[in-house]
């Protein structure tokens, strides 16, 4: 589920608080890297988790409006089938998942007044109701009762902000994880292990954000080195701190790994500049980069393996 990008800004935010706190050892920074690893796969697990409590409120709802001393027609025509169908069971009865709600401990993030607030939220909706007045129960017609529900979250201020308040890199990941949860909501119902393709791999967890984190830390200095001349007309001091840690990581991601291209390398941190640094970082950032990329392949300091990974 993690791409590199996203393994790029995890690693820039514990890069830029330990510049901003001396104290902070390698060993701590790792642990923090590694926590903002397991959020993430606990961010899609909440989702998933709130969504089918949700889901399953109708059934409260139900109860509700059957318990009326006078219910009207609508109450007594409704029912609770966004909580009661196939593709909520398959979830909610799954062994593997139920594990992993434990492990984390998701359950007792959610909160009951939560759920019955996104509920009585998306129940004014005409997507709901719609869902409620078809005649006709498909598999395709509940995922996309699903998926409008889930919609719903996403653009809902009150399930931002409460998974913000869970999970304080929300925003930064809000797009990997509506993303995995569509997957995972168009292929419904849930068989075996549906949610491994979403825990981190090693490949971009180990393999790359932890070297990379390591590399930037351990040579900080020589880093500093190569990119001070670069500067020209600036002085180091001057440069903006959060600048200056994506210079250092492209840098580093530029000699060590041989494998990514450097122009991707420049292109993906011209974008995380644009996304958390000033206005003109993305212009200085690409600039200084441009002029070390070639700089640095003059000098045979940049290995790449297969053909077009450097632009001749």
């Amino acid at each position: 589920m993690l791409s590199r990008r996203n393994i790029r800004i995890k690693v820039m935010q514990v890069l830029y608080a330990m510049s901003r706190d001396k104290e902070l050892s390698f060993r701590h920074a790792m642990l923090l890297y590694n926590n903002s690893i397991r959020q993430s796969f606990e961010m899609y697990l909440f989702n998933v988790l709130q969504l089918i409590k949700v889901a399953e409120y109708s059934k409260v709802d139900y109860a509700s409006k059957q318990a009326k001393l006078r219910p009207s027609d609508e109450d007594m025509a409704f029912l609770p089938k966004l909580g009661d169908n196939e593709m909520v069971r398959s979830i909610e009865s799954n062994r593997g998942f139920k594990t992993l709600l434990t492990t984390y401990k998701i359950t007792e993030k959610l909160s009951e007044d939560d759920t019955r607030y996104l509920y009585n939220e998306y129940a004014k909706t005409e997507d709901y109701a719609q869902f409620i007045a078809q005649k006709t129960e498909t598999p395709e017609e509940y995922r996309t009762a699903m998926l409008n529900l889930y919609k719903h979250f996403t653009g809902s201020e009150h399930f931002n902000d409460m998974v913000e308040d869970r999970y304080f890199s929300w925003y930064d990941d809000k797009s990997l994880i509506v993303g995995a949860m569509k997957k995972t909501l168009k292929a419904l119902p849930a068989v075996g292990d549906f949610y491994h393709e979403f825990e981190p791999t090693d490949e971009t967890v180990k393999e790359f954000g932890e070297i990379l984190l390591q590399k930037v830390t351990h040579e900080d200095d020589l880093l500093l080195q190569i990119i001070e001349p670069a500067l020209k007309n600036w002085d180091a001091e001057r440069v903006a701190v959060l600048d200056m840690v994506l210079l250092k990581m492209a840098l580093s991601e530029l000699m060590t790994f041989e494998t990514i291209p450097t122009k991707v390398t420049l292109n993906e941190y011209v974008e995380i500049s644009k996304q958390y640094s000033t206005d003109k970082s993305k212009d200085f950032i690409n600039g200084i980069l441009d002029r070390l990329m070639k700089k640095l392949e003059k000098e045979g300091k940049i290995v790449k393996e297969g053909r077009g990974l450097i632009d001749e």
